[in-house]
């Protein structure tokens, strides 16, 4: 039985979650995120503006008249969520921490997707996997993840990026359009992103914090790194400090940028004080006219 409180933040996330679908993301989605191909559905009579492609010559010989074949998409996708639940996602500077900003992401793109009939699976990892949850339909699955995303206390506190991919890698035998939601302070992740990106449809999503682009003159501040545990003193008022933290921080996405643009890989850039329903939107319009071009 969860909790009452808890019974009330996933129902308000869903309520908000429901809204921005609705408005914004599901259109969108399905035509960002085709289906398989194209499956014959059924013959009408020709009508003036058709494709003389499309003519079924046999049924317009027994028929004596012209008609066409009418074809539907086979929909149905297999969306992954792979989402890391590692110590540092628990920090947030702004109303809400990083883990409640994947749970809000997660739960928009859910919700989009099995309002396109798609099916929805999940897998946590901090430094190794945490939980895996099958692909699904229905509202009641998706309630369940966005719990599991809210609730889950891993035993990991590391961040490996690259234990959820080769996890999916090995169990997904068919592609998948996989979101990969982390703060992404992570090493060494080229490989696995390489390797899922060349059979899954894989989207990098960044979520980073204000805190995390440049210090804020505080004073002396102790400090702990949450996947660590080590503590330190920074005298966030020492330009100096500000400055080479910004200069790392700043090299730090502009690789991360770099690595995505060589492994053509599409992603979503989210700050912890952005609407994070625009920000989606936008990506899969960018994504759209991409795909268009």
């Amino acid at each position: 039985m969860l909790p009452k409180d808890l019974i009330r933040r996933i129902r308000k996330l869903e309520i908000r979650t429901r809204k921005v679908v609705s408005d914004m993301l599901a259109g969108q989605y399905h035509s960002v995120f085709k289906g398989r191909g194209m499956a014959f559905s059924e013959v009408r009579q020709y009508q003036p503006g058709d494709e003389i492609r499309i003519i079924d010559w046999n049924v317009t010989a027994r028929m004596n008249e012209a008609y066409v074949k009418v074809f539907t998409e086979e929909r149905e996708l297999t969306v992954m969520l792979v989402v890391d639940v590692s110590a540092s996602k628990e920090f947030g500077s702004a109303e809400r921490s990083k883990a409640e900003i994947a749970a809000e992401v997660a739960a928009q793109i859910a919700f989009s997707a099995i309002s396109n009939n798609d099916r929805v699976g999940l897998i946590l990892f901090s430094d190794r996997v945490e939980k895996v949850v099958p692909p699904r339909k229905g509202r009641s699955h998706v309630l369940r993840l966005i719990s599991d995303i809210l609730t889950f206390q891993p035993q990991g506190r590391g961040t490996d990026l690259g234990a959820g991919l080769t996890y999916l890698r090995q169990v997904a035998k068919r592609k998948a359009v996989t979101f990969l939601i982390s703060d992404f302070l992570a090493r060494d992740y080229e490989k696995p992103l390489r390797l899922v990106g060349r059979k899954h449809d894989l989207v990098p999503v960044v979520i980073a914090d204000p805190l995390e682009v440049q210090f804020p003159k505080m004073g002396l501040v102790e400090m702990e790194d949450p996947e660590t545990g080590e503590r330190f003193v920074v005298d966030t008022s020492d330009p100096r400090i500000r400055g080479r933290f910004a200069r790392a921080m700043q090299a730090q996405r502009q690789d991360r940028l770099r690595l995505f643009k060589k492994l053509e890989l599409d992603h979503v850039e989210l700050r912890a004080d952005d609407d994070h329903g625009k920000a989606l939107a936008q990506f899969f319009r960018a994504r759209a006219r991409r795909m268009a071009a």
